[in-house]
């Protein structure tokens, strides 16, 4: 792909490549065929300013721009799509909404831990019956008149990091007959009375990656918890996802990545016939199709994140850039099993972990579907 890198974004992605190269690599399919959350490569991952890439350095992060985040993801997911949502969810959802919309308190207490990875964040918006649908919200927070603090009940679903996490910001009613515009974000820390995570997720694919309830049972929180203006959570949390949204286009681009260098080694390597079968004009017309999709995601997900570091509204433009990166990913994995042939059905390649793991990008912070909703309203308000 043609871009003009700045030489700091070339050497960023040089050693992302060589850490996950080397300390994610040999254990991938030992952590997904034992679903292990890899808590000692995320302690590295903090040590090395990449769970706080985009925060500024007064708060402890490394003060990147959403290119350079973008980056980070890639290669990470190139190699392991769950390291790559664990840190996505980690820092584009849970450290986010609180930078974006916390006090300085609240920015204080908890960017310089998100960000150094002592702590890791997740966050929690999906209900079993409430996902694009906000007014299905069935948690409820209520506030005790005399001491002012809350009392939350209600669970979650499908929260990533659910079970390692020191962090949670999580959405419930405040006032119910406001719809979306009565729910609040709050802020519950890992310990607190009443909280505590439930069943974990049994995963087609990221098995890596901890996916599954929390549950909130008369969970006392103090006033200073409510993150953001009371009734906005809803509000703020879509601003949020403007920016997770690149965060799971990059994931979808690692991993799409990672599917087609597979395809494009074991072409050359891989005769019939007496020649290699990237001699083969059926097997050429994958390959280009797939680098076709590839510059095209990621030059659309570039575009966002320029966006983002210069304090544009992407509302369309991550959208876009999540809707094509994520569907065109389960497109070239697709394709990088069918040029494996039967060996791309088995365990000793890596396409068939690729392949497992890129559907959920069409599914997660919004589905293709909800995208195109976003984005036409979005062409259509112009």
């Amino acid at each position: 792909m043609e871009f003009d890198y700045t030489p700091e974004q070339i050497h960023l992605r040089k050693a992302v490549r060589e850490f996950a190269e080397a300390e994610i690599a040999p254990h991938v399919m030992e952590w997904d065929e034992g679903q292990i959350f890899p808590l000692e490569v995320v302690g590295k991952l903090g040590k090395l300013g990449y769970m706080g890439a985009i925060f500024p350095e007064e708060l402890g992060g490394a003060g990147l721009g959403y290119i350079e985040y973008s980056i980070i993801i890639e290669e990470l997911s190139r190699v392991d799509g769950s390291v790559g949502i664990i840190l996505a969810a980690h820092t584009s959802l849970c450290s986010n909404h609180i930078y974006k919309m916390g006090t300085d308190a609240q920015r204080c207490r908890y960017i310089p831990k998100l960000a150094s990875g002592e702590w890791i964040g997740c966050w929690s918006l999906t209900e079993p019956e409430a996902g694009s649908d906000a007014a299905g919200t069935r948690s409820v927070a209520v506030q005790d008149d005399d001491s002012g603090s809350w009392v939350l009940n209600g669970a979650k679903t499908f929260t990533t990091n659910a079970h390692n996490a020191d962090v949670c910001v999580a959405m419930a009613v405040t006032e119910r007959a406001a719809a979306q515009h009565g729910i609040s974000a709050f802020i519950i820390e890992r310990g607190t009375p009443g909280y505590r995570p439930g069943k974990k997720e049994n995963k087609l694919g990221l098995r890596a990656s901890s996916t599954g309830e929390v549950i909130f049972e008369s969970c006392r929180l103090g006033p200073q918890q409510l993150l953001g203006n009371q009734n906005e959570g809803f509000v703020d949390s879509l601003k949020v996802l403007d920016g997770g949204r690149v965060s799971i286009a990059a994931l979808s681009i690692g991993m799409a990545q990672g599917a087609y260098e597979a395809a494009l080694r074991y072409s050359k390597l891989r005769k019939q016939f007496g020649r290699p079968i990237s001699e083969f004009q059926a097997i050429q017309h994958k390959l280009v199709d797939m680098a076709v999709d590839l510059d095209a995601a990621r030059l659309l997900n570039y575009r966002a994140a320029w966006m983002l570091d210069h304090g544009q509204r992407v509302t369309r433009e991550s959208s876009m850039a999540k809707l094509f990166a994520s569907e065109a990913a389960v497109r070239i994995a697709n394709e990088a099993v069918q040029i494996h042939g039967g060996y791309g059905f088995i365990k000793d390649y890596p396409v068939e972990k690729f392949y497992r793991d890129v559907k959920l990008c069409t599914i997660g912070e919004g589905t293709s579907e909800i995208q195109r909703l976003v984005i036409a309203r979005q062409l259509l308000k112009s």
